[in-house]
């Protein structure tokens, strides 16, 4: 089965070739596009101050840090875990040049993340999906209604358990979220089903009742979507409407 790991990172600032470090590493794992609850998070010890600027988007001091291992200590545990599988970043070359960045510090074998595992850009995937528009991690959570309320500052581990509902809604919608847990809940009780796309009167083939959730538009929400047809019409550059 197919697996991925959501993944991010905080820093001591914008740019490793300037000497900066990874300062958190946060992970989830997705198994078949389920969430398993399994994951890595761990605070590095970058044995230099902070960057003003990034600790006020990640709220990270380096007090917090004094205690906590070096990134030669943690390097094998995190590539192990991440080791043949597909990972999830939004921005990618961001994480991926520090990662890289500290691979080649510990003169490590393999010094480039891609030599582990594949990478997908999530803020590339979202350009092409939503092309001109925000595409920031707050502004798609907004986008695809994911509670990010709880995300008071930037943190490596709550940013990587928002992008892994962000890239599933991108790319197949809601039902991908269910925990492996969820199948637990259902085989105690009674399973909850939603509908499968079948004509109206077709049963489903393994005999179970499906119930469709439809949730209508409300009054305005109907007027701006035919205010934004008129202006399609308008412009000449409708081909789907023949009325």
């Amino acid at each position: 089965m197919a697996r991925q790991i959501v993944m991010d990172t905080e820093t001591t600032g914008l740019e490793a070739d300037a000497g900066h470090n990874i300062i958190e590493i946060g992970c989830v794992e997705m198994v078949a596009r389920k969430l398993t609850g399994n994951t890595y998070h761990q605070y590095i010890n970058p044995d230099h101050e902070i960057d003003a600027e990034a600790m006020e988007v990640h709220g990270i001091t380096h007090e917090f840090l004094a205690d906590k291992p070096k990134f030669k200590e943690v390097m094998h545990a995190f590539v192990e875990f991440v080791r043949g599988a597909e990972l999830i970043i939004h921005n990618a070359a961001f994480d991926v040049g520090f990662l890289d960045h500290e691979l080649s510090l510990m003169k490590h074998a393999r010094p480039k993340i891609s030599d582990h595992c594949q990478v997908l850009d999530t803020l590339s995937l979202a350009r092409k999906i939503h092309p001109g528009q925000r595409n920031s991690l707050d502004a798609l959570c907004k986008r695809y209604a994911i509670d990010a309320s709880k995300r008071d500052v930037h943190g490596a581990l709550i940013d990587s358990e928002l992008l892994a509902r962000v890239y599933l809604a991108m790319t197949g919608g809601q039902s991908s979220l269910l925990l492996d847990e969820e199948s637990d809940k259902s085989a105690r009780g009674r399973p909850t089903r939603r509908g499968t796309g079948r004509s109206r009167g077709q049963r489903p083939a393994d005999g179970a009742n499906y119930t469709l959730t439809v949730v209508q538009a409300t009054a305005e929400e109907a007027a701006a979507h035919e205010a934004m047809l008129e202006k399609i019409r308008e412009s000449g550059a409708c081909v789907w409407d023949f009325d």
